[in-house]
């Protein structure tokens, strides 16, 4: 088996959730078998949202700094536990030798194998992740288009957001949450992406009147199927 090693910390609960789907997802029956995860999970990494807007210094050489760590200290492929960082997945990649494994990619295969007639889809992300076009870029190549909240609705998305990463995980964050989903659906999304670790934290599949992908859940998923290949 592979190790997998975890860019993490982006926030730490999210990254706890991620770890608890991996293991979760793990087939092995006894402990001895199961995936070896290498986690560094730094909550001081740098604000990737202000980075993208130009509000604040780019994350990407700590994030180097981190996939260099975890590759020595064993790591064969590394995985990033959070969407918005994935705008420096080319920096991450020229730090290392390692193989880089998507969350946006392993997404967008989820979702044209679960959901393959969808053309319209939700996206709820942090304001990053959005004015990166991280997402919006992966749906384009696939032929689909991104139904995001509006302004009002994004900036509620985000206090929300910013919430949960203070410890927050109740019923006011869930409800936010909620509503910037239910507005996509409002606008002709057949399906929601949860394009933040945090939304998962609070929010449910069954909390929607439409499928919601869990990108965590499906990185973690991605992860042991890679650990354990073939390849």
């Amino acid at each position: 088996m592979l190790t997998a090693g975890v860019l993490g910390g982006m926030g730490p609960a999210a990254t706890v959730d991620f770890m608890a789907k991996v293991y979760a997802a793990d087939p092995a029956t006894v402990e001895q078998d199961r995936v070896r995860l290498i986690v560094d999970c730094d909550p001081g990494v740098l604000d990737r949202n202000a980075a993208v807007r130009g509000e604040g210094p780019s994350p990407g050489p700590s994030l180097a700094a981190m996939a260099k760590g975890l590759v020595g200290a064993g790591a064969d492929f590394l995985v990033i536990a959070c969407n918005t960082a994935h705008a420096w997945t080319a920096e991450i990649e020229a730090a290392v030798s390692a193989p880089v494994l998507s969350m946006i990619e392993a997404t967008c295969d989820e979702l044209a194998l679960r959901h393959p007639h969808v053309r319209q889809v939700g996206l709820l992300a942090g304001d990053g992740c959005l004015e990166a076009g991280i997402y919006q870029a992966a749906f384009a190549r696939r032929g689909w288009q991104a139904v995001m909240p509006g302004a009002n609705g994004q900036a509620q998305f985000m206090a929300a957001l910013y919430r949960i990463k203070s410890g927050a995980v109740g019923e006011a964050e869930r409800a936010a949450f909620a509503l910037c989903a239910e507005e996509t659906l409002a606008a002709g999304a057949q399906v929601v992406v949860a394009g933040c670790t945090e939304i998962p934290l609070v929010l449910r599949p069954g909390d929607l009147a439409a499928p919601l992908i869990d990108t965590s859940q499906v990185l973690a998923e991605r992860t042991v199927a890679f650990a354990r290949g073939p390849r």
